[in-house]
């Protein structure tokens, strides 16, 4: 699938944020999917909390946990992005919380800490901490639904693929690089320069028509089957389990050794881009799911389910 230039040249000329580090074109596409879910009550909330009325409130934001995490501060969360699932692919594939999650954290405990940052304790409270530390949770939680949904974010094997070699077109590149950003630019026509906002937002259009009446409006409702704010591990789980899962099947199909210093932009390409494009459908869906049972959480213990 390939979006249309003039689309694109378009977007260019929107008043947008500036450019992000790579690894950020599906991030921000995942944000803007979301604000194309989320109910009126869920734009207001967090455009309030994030300080940005504009359409790009969520896009804003989705890559700031990875601009942060090899800072001085952000330091302490570098190990949050991801769940390391101790398996043997292609023979076996599974990930479990008990076994994977490293003791000072992962992107499944992570996401729980933030959300449950996110929510009031009591009646009455919209929140027991200030409104910086609430939004700080909120770009957390952006991120990291996002992370959970990249197959290689829940996987050890050679940090995530970081630590297999392989070509794309001819360069040498790494795994985590290819299912990061090689193969969603790929398959925009966009090259490793790509503008991503304007890119992200087009795709996200593109997707969001996907979702609503097109090939994944069928399953989109099983999408967020079991959604539960009260455990949001097991939720994450579910998530992480789908991801792992592509391992096997796409990721690493002949294994880690097989794959090192093969060329990746032909046949691979071809079988790994739709796997890339549902699973950032699905966490775009799925994010704004989970946005919306956050507000109307804070909404029900305020008692401003119609008033917001």
């Amino acid at each position: 699938m390939r979006l249309d230039s003039g689309v694109l040249a378009l977007l260019g000329a929107t008043a947008l944020p500036g450019a992000a580090a790579w690894g950020s074109l599906g991030h921000i596409t995942v944000a803007y999917i979301a604000s194309n879910f989320v109910k009126p009550e869920t734009t207001a909330y967090f455009q309030g909390l994030l300080r940005n009325d504009t359409e790009h409130y969520l896009a804003g934001v989705a890559t700031w946990a990875d601009s942060i995490r090899y800072t001085k501060w952000g330091r302490f969360s570098r190990n949050f992005h991801f769940i390391d699932a101790k398996d043997t692919p292609p023979t076996a594939c599974g990930v479990d919380f008990a076994r994977d999650c490293k003791e000072d954290g992962c992107v499944v405990s992570s996401l729980q800490n933030y959300t449950s940052q996110l929510l009031p304790t009591s009646v009455g409270s919209e929140g027991d901490l200030p409104a910086w530390r609430r939004a700080q949770a909120a770009k957390f939680v952006i991120h990291f639904v996002g992370d959970v949904h990249q197959p290689l974010h829940a996987e050890n094997v050679a940090q995530g693929g970081n630590g297999i070699h392989v070509l794309w077109d001819g360069a040498e590149l790494n795994l985590h690089h290819v299912w990061d950003s090689s193969i969603a630019e790929k398959m925009l026509g966009a090259g490793r320069r790509v503008k991503p906002y304007p890119t992200a937002f087009a795709w996200a259009a593109n997707l969001t028509a996907q979702i609503r009446d097109g090939k994944y409006a069928g399953p989109r409702d099983s999408w967020t089957k079991g959604m539960d704010l009260d455990d949001v591990v097991a939720t994450a789980m579910v998530w992480a389990g789908e991801s792992n899962a592509y391992i096997c099947s796409h990721v690493l199909p002949e294994g880690p050794e097989a794959i090192v210093s093969q060329e990746l932009a032909g046949e691979y390409y071809e079988k790994a881009a739709p796997v890339i494009e549902l699973q950032v459908a699905k966490a775009g869906y799925r994010l704004a799911a989970w946005l919306d049972l956050i507000v109307d959480r804070i909404s029900g213990a305020n008692g401003l389910s119609d008033e917001l």
